[in-house]
């Protein structure tokens, strides 16, 4: 299973629990669209990604440090469970330059933050998740995503703190 979080926005701890902090721990990757905000925050979530034997695949937000701005990428591109993944925080695209994005690195799925709003649909022919927040939701509940593989398709869902599927699709 791959775990999508995004826009974590605390200063000490990963802020997982409930299903969040379960989902983490059974993830073979866990990928995070940005906005840790600190350092300390991005090695708790790391150091979560690690305790499951997991990697973690970050990218920096608009409200990240700048050492972590420094430490890591805008962008990135995941390969996991026979799929291409673009992460990327989402403060600097439009639907029209996710859709161009997902087109330059060949992904079935764009993965975004920074909205703090979880959903799931497409840019273009390409699926777009936006995994909520777990930590700082806005306007609703705490989400992340989980990705599975179901046979010979890969099924997203947005799951909330309390294991409530609030969300499905397919990459």
């Amino acid at each position: 299973m791959l775990a999508l979080l995004a826009d974590t926005h605390r200063t000490e701890d990963a802020g997982l629990v409930g299903r969040t902090a379960t989902a983490v721990a059974e993830a073979e990757a866990l990928v995070h669209a940005g906005d840790f905000t600190t350092p300390a925050v991005h090695a708790a979530v790391e150091d979560a990604a690690a305790g499951a034997d997991a990697r973690l695949y970050g990218v920096h937000g608009n409200s990240d440090a700048p050492a972590l701005r420094e430490r890591l990428p805008a962008s990135r591109t995941v390969e996991a469970l026979d799929r291409r993944f673009v992460v990327v925080h989402g403060h600097e695209h439009d639907r029209t330059a996710l859709s161009l994005l997902a087109r330059q690195e060949d992904a079935d799925c764009v993965v975004v933050g920074h909205t703090h709003r979880p959903g799931i649909g497409t840019v273009g022919d390409v699926t777009l998740v936006n995994p909520g927040s777990h930590a700082d939701p806005r306007g609703g509940p705490a989400t992340h995503g989980e990705v599975r593989r179901r046979g010979e398709t890969v099924a997203v869902a947005i799951v909330g703190g309390d294991g409530e599927r609030r969300a499905i699709g397919q990459v």
